[in-house]
């Protein structure tokens, strides 16, 4: 893999989407800026952006007039054209969020109101008769209809923000894993797996590790990244009829995850979950905060996780004819999920200076949707510390 550059004008740690889409935004602000990226692993890509299902949101979901809200519209639009540009196939599957029952409907009318406000293309209220004619084997009491919302392969979107990073003389080092900082007058140096690089700045994009290299920085203790798990179960191949597109459930407005939902993936594959279970952080006293505040659903998540049968019941509850028998084990991964001292879920994006360093310390879905917007509006802050 070789020795990355010793000295360079800005180093960006992490191969994630987020980390690839900035440090292609500052290359084509500044072609002559020398710039290397820091990856840990032997391939890029391959944490939370390689562990997803592919989804690319449309903005239904956020608060009107916040930054997630601008960000994944405004990144919705950007992805495709990128996609498009590159020959990257990126299908405008579309979305089905169903209403199960009468206490769901106050919360289907809120996400209407939410994706209107913030000027989702082609949302639709649908009735309990129109669900069929968009998923024939979905049934429900109403429905958002989502045509915006797709499916890309964000690993093939990364491996190509990485070739533009390369093809304009910027370096992706691989293996070359960041354990500490030391920072200087007028420059930073990053201590890694290949040696040492000095910096005019660094931006750190280190998902599942963004709290200690921020923390190893210099940057506040909180919030802290506490790992969730979230597992996969795979629709069999003679049962994929049963779902189109993406089906989705009415979600909790109290936690930032969508529930069980089925979608159908990039490669034709149709993929039900994730589940979400606190997998790591259990000396942090907020996660303690948090099983307690939330312990139904803590319940129910242990549940769908120790059980297949339970998780397929409530997917069951959007398409009738499932079975846990049409399923087989599916993938999983980790997702870093950023959480205050009191146990609250942090929802949004967090970004911490420290000297000669901007971390990113929480990006959420949907951030790599927001990828390539989120890149220019963190891209407008490093041009403010570069001058």
């Amino acid at each position: 893999m070789g020795e990355p550059r010793r000295e360079s004008e800005v180093a960006v740690v992490g191969t994630g989407i987020v980390g690839l889409a900035v440090a292609r935004e500052l290359l084509r602000r500044h072609p002559d800026l020398r710039l290397v990226v820091l990856e840990r692993e032997a391939e890029i890509a391959s944490g939370q952006t390689g562990e997803t299902s592919g989804v690319i949101h449309a903005g239904i979901y956020y608060e009107p007039g916040s930054l997630k809200a601008r960000l994944c519209v405004e990144g919705a639009r950007e992805l495709y054209a990128f996609c498009e540009e590159r020959r990257i196939e990126a299908r405008r599957d579309g979305k089905l969020i169903v209403a199960t029952s009468e206490e769901e409907l106050p919360r289907l009318d809120e996400l209407e109101r939410r994706g209107r406000a913030n000027g989702v293309p082609g949302l639709r209220r649908i009735s309990a008769d129109e669900i069929a004619g968009i998923e024939p084997h979905a049934r429900g009491l109403a429905g958002l209809h989502s045509p915006n919302t797709g499916v890309v392969d964000f690993v093939a979107v990364a491996e190509a923000l990485a070739g533009e990073i390369r093809g304009a003389g910027g370096e992706v080092a691989l293996g070359s894993g960041v354990e500490g900082f030391a920072s200087g007058a007028d420059s930073i140096l990053l201590r890694h797996d290949g040696g040492e690089t000095r910096a005019r700045f660094a931006l750190c994009c280190g998902g599942r590790r963004s709290d200690r290299l921020a923390i190893a920085a210099g940057a506040p203790r909180e919030p802290r990244i506490v790992p969730f798990r979230g597992a996969y179960l795979r629709l069999r191949a003679e049962h994929r009829e049963l779902v189109r597109a993406s089906v989705y459930p009415v979600p909790d407005p109290e936690l930032p995850f969508l529930g069980p939902h089925l979608t159908r993936t990039i490669g034709g594959e149709v993929l039900l979950g994730p589940t979400a279970m606190m997998v790591g952080g259990f000396a942090y006293p907020g996660s303690w905060r948090l099983a307690i505040r939330h312990r139904r659903a803590a319940l129910g998540e242990l549940r769908h996780a120790l059980s297949r049968g339970a998780f397929v019941r409530e997917a069951a509850r959007l398409v009738p004819g499932l079975d846990p028998s049409d399923f087989a084990p599916g993938p999983s991964g980790v997702r870093a999920q950023a959480m205050r001292r009191d146990g609250t879920l942090v929802d949004d994006f967090v970004v911490h200076r420290t000297e000669r360093a901007l971390h990113v310390r929480n990006a959420p879905s949907p951030a790599a949707t927001s990828s390539l917007a989120l890149a220019r509006l963190i891209a407008d802050l490093l041009d403010e510390e570069l001058g």
